[in-house]
């Protein structure tokens, strides 16, 4: 056979092979790339968004003796260089530049009588050149010393910032007598600010931006600052007056992080940790104190729930395009039928005809495979190993499915079969086989409900292979059960006296065989896409009722201090303001635990009105006294509490949440009645005005609002990687169930024809012609949409219980939401109509089949 005069001869079969090809190798090796490069990028937002004090390695030293102190800045930097050097390759490639290292006393009093007690602890920053500025007075310089109480002691020149000069009373000139025992003099020559309070870098450094209050339960409220010292002041900095930590920040930078490359990184972090502990002497100790590996630990359980989702309907998504792909080969091997006949009854070996098959197959197939993998490199995002595997999966299940169906359909030269006369009974190992795969699904799903999240961030087998077990149990029921109806239809069409539906339902009953891959592709193909579908509109559902969880309101108005009656009354006033609920929060103590869990007094009532609209319900309190209690206070009757002033409370019920507030801790919620007098420190707010508006109404307050929540929710990554993933699915997985429709269409389209033509002789019009066309093509779509449609709306809930996906709608879980139906429907309905329209087109093209050639050439 010549190859070439083949693909001439099947050219637009070729070409349609050719577009299904580059098209599934495109999808197969660009959405991995995207998806890999949307959880890289999840990784670095997350990194970049938490505190640099929990992604930073932070090496910290405790000199136990003075052998262990160091007193200048060479021998901190030679430190750090050290530690730099014990970092492991994994992990060294994320630690960036730069990074500080310090030096500070911690709980250093001062040595005077007041009414609360006063803490000035001694710090230096290596960086400190860089993120401070001095505003009054001047940066410190070299020690000195002094007498005190009969003993020469340090004076170290220090600068404080602002707050303690506001807060503490501390001024520039003062020299303050630290330490209780052995003592150190503080001479305060300056005082700074930060340059860049946003900067990451101090959150390590929070002491010394600012003043610390502590209220003790049994003692004065104490003050607590920490001074700012020159690298000379190294010199007369010991522990003999107080504790000292001396720290080597190594900042992380989240922006090379990977996603594959965690579990090594998480390994690196605790080598490191392992490293550090080992370098301790009995003159100091060292720990690393990071919150890296939980940081990393979180974001791998929201990556394996994202993975596991989005590779089972990728995998249902690449299983479907096979299938497409292999009923272009089917008929592509079904044109080249005749030939190959002819050719094996001259004398080809079944080898030689499967060969030339197998050729013309992957000169198709090939090349279009190849420019799928190359479009896919257009994408952006790294390249795992799926996307070099997909392609040559895609070529290698062509060119054997077209070798498999040549061979058994030219065993023998010049074979004649009529398999649509004759149904073979299926023997009893296959039932056998078919009926334990049903069991196992059955029982797999049973068990995955009952054992709920693996609880590890590693892929779950068993999760995604229930999917595909449960499909495939629902296409084998389909495949054995859906002749029966037909056959019943058939029966009853012939007691009737019109022909037209006997013959439709008779050739769509004998084409059982035929039937089977549409059927197998149909199924997961619309299962999948439903599956999405209702997945996609529960996290979209779920995310609103998060934002709402988070904000409570449609606009809420915070601020740190109570809001003075008049700047109520301007928010109350302010065009587009149109509820308005005042609430206040802070801590109460329980009088007889001296428990201080959190409280809220709100106006309910109020409240209510507010979130008319919301899709939160509120709790009701019944009296003006009654309270509802967090689980984590446990179950009490009355009890006093001190807020404000003396009251007793009665529990009212335990409550899991408070919108807006609090969701976990000890907290209360009582009625606004309760206080003493009215104070609000909390609006609740309904109406159009924006948050620029109300904060400047409010100065002292920050602002939050329901969409905002919702934009920040789905603005992650990881979210909007599922969400998109989960539409592009959806339309591809209709799209290839459409073609699939229309691909058993043409299979069958020269018998189709033929027959058509048979009965126009006979006098059968065009208009009949479309209906037999419709009722043999038909019956495989409905039988096949409502078992694919139940099929996906069954799936979100049989995987539920084993899919986290709270992490993408915003902490809560995705359940307990009816699915939206109208996504499903639509693409059953698509299906369906689908297949009119191919039974419509048919006939048309049928209508230039000469009626003569249909008189001289049949079967017979």
């Amino acid at each position: 056979m010549r190859i070439p005069l083949g693909l001439r001869a099947h050219a637009g079969t070729s070409a349609l092979l050719v577009v299904l090809t580059a098209v599934a190798c495109l999808l197969v090796s660009g959405l991995p790339r995207t998806m890999q490069a949307s959880f890289d990028e999840a990784l670095s937002r997350s990194l970049a968004a938490a505190p640099a004090l929990r992604t930073d390695l932070t090496v910290t030293g405790t000199p136990a003796l003075p052998a262990g102190e160091l007193h200048s800045r060479a021998e901190f930097e030679g430190r750090d260089l050290g530690w730099r050097r014990l970092i492991p390759a994994a992990l060294r490639t994320l630690i960036g530049p730069g990074g500080h290292i310090s030096a500070k006393t911690y709980r250093t009093p001062v040595n005077e009588t007041s009414d609360i007690r006063a803490f000035v602890n001694l710090g230096w920053l290596s960086d400190a050149g860089r993120r401070v500025e001095w505003v009054g007075g001047r940066a410190p310089g070299r020690p000195s010393t002094m007498r005190y109480l009969g003993t020469t002691i340090p004076v170290i020149e220090v600068g404080v910032v602002e707050e303690a000069v506001a807060r503490m009373g501390l001024r520039v000139g003062q020299t303050r007598m630290l330490g209780e025992s052995v003592h150190t003099a503080a001479k305060i020559v300056g005082v700074f600010r930060a340059k860049d309070p946003a900067d990451r870098s101090w959150s390590h450094d929070a002491d010394v931006l600012h003043v610390t209050r502590v209220v003790p339960m049994d003692g004065p409220e104490e003050f607590h600052t920490t001074t700012l010292m020159s690298d000379d002041g190294l010199s007369a900095l010991t522990s003999k007056a107080s504790g000292l930590a001396y720290r080597w920040v190594l900042p992380l930078d989240g922006r090379a992080a990977s996603a594959l490359d965690v579990p090594a990184v998480q390994a690196a972090v605790a080598e490191f940790q392992r490293q550090v502990d080992v370098q301790g002497t009995g003159t100091t100790s060292y720990r690393l104190v990071t919150g890296l590996p939980q940081l990393l630990t979180g974001f791998l359980g929201a990556l394996s729930a994202a993975q596991t989702v989005m590779y089972l309907v990728l995998g249902g998504l690449f299983a479907v395009a096979l299938g497409v792909i292999a009923l272009g080969v089917r008929l592509l091997t079904d044109r080249m039928a005749r030939t190959m006949a002819l050719a094996r009854a001259r004398g080809a070996s079944l080898w030689q005809v499967a060969a030339a098959g197998a050729t013309l197959t992957a000169l198709t197939v090939g090349p279009a495979a190849l420019a799928g993998y190359a479009l896919s490199f257009l994408l952006p995002g790294p390249v795992p190993p799926i996307v070099h595997l997909g392609p040559a999966v895609v070529l290698v299940t062509a060119v054997a499915f077209a070798v498999a169906r040549l061979m058994l359909a030219h065993r023998t030269p010049l074979q004649e079969r009529r398999a649509d006369l004759v149904t073979a009974r299926p023997s009893a190992r296959r039932v056998t086989v078919e009926a334990l795969v049903v069991v196992l699904a059955l029982v797999g799903a049973y068990l995955l409900r009952a054992r709920g999240p693996s609880g590890t961030a590693q892929q779950d087998p068993f999760l995604l292979l229930i999917p595909v077990a449960l499909t495939l149990a629902a296409g084998l029921i389909t495949l054995r059960c859906y002749p029966y109806p037909l056959r019943l239809l058939v029966r009853l069409t012939a007691r009737g006296r019109a022909a037209l539906p006997f013959l439709g339902l008779t050739r769509a009953a004998r084409k059982r065989s035929a039937g089977a891959l549409p059927v197998l592709i149909l199924l997961p193909a619309l299962s999948l896409s439903v599956f999405a579908a209702v997945v996609h509109d529960g996290i979209t559902t779920t995310q609103r009722l998060a934002s709402w969880q988070q904000v409570g309101a449609p606009i809420k108005l915070t601020s740190v201090e109570n809001i003075p009656p008049d700047a109520i009354e301007r928010v109350r006033r302010a065009p587009g303001v149109e509820q308005v609920a005042l609430a206040l929060t802070g801590r109460m103590q329980i009088t007889a635990t001296g428990e201080r869990p959190y409280a809220v007094a709100v106006d309910l009532a109020q409240w209510r009105r507010v979130n008319e609209d919301a899709p939160i319900s509120l709790p009701t309190l019944s009296g003006d006294t009654s309270a509802l209690l967090s689980p984590a206070l446990g179950g009490r009757d009355a009890f006093d509490v001190m807020w404000l002033s003396p009251v007793r409370l009665t529990t009212q019920g335990v409550i899991d949440a408070v919108p807006g507030f609090y969701a976990s801790g000890q907290f209360v919620l009582v009625p606004w009645e309760v206080l003493p007098w009215p104070a609000a420190n909390t609006l609740l707010i309904k109406g159009d005005i924006s948050p620029v508006e109300l904060a400047r109404l409010v100065p002292s307050a920050t602002v939050a609002t329901q969409e905002a929540a919702l934009a920040a929710i789905q603005d992650d990554p990881l979210t909007g990687t599922v969400r998109t993933t989960m539409v592009v699915v959806t339309v591809a997985l209709g799209a290839y169930a459409l073609v699939a429709i229309v691909l058993s269409l043409v299979v069958g389209a020269a018998g189709r024809a033929r027959a058509v033509s048979l009965l126009r002789t006979l006098g059968l019009s065009d208009r009949q012609a479309r209906r037999l066309t419709l009722l043999e093509s038909l019956p495989v779509v409905l039988v096949t949409t409502p078992v694919g449609l139940a099929l996906g709306l069954a799936l979100p809930a049989a995987l539920g219980p084993g899919v986290d996906m709270s992490a993408f709608a915003g902490g809560l879980p995705v359940a307990d939401h009816p699915p939206g139906l109208l996504t499903p429907v639509a693409l059953a309905a698509g299906l369906g109509l689908c297949a009119v329209l191919g039974a419509y087109v048919h006939t048309a093209m049928s209508r230039r089949r000469n009626l003569d050639a249909a008189l001289r050439v049949g079967d017979p």
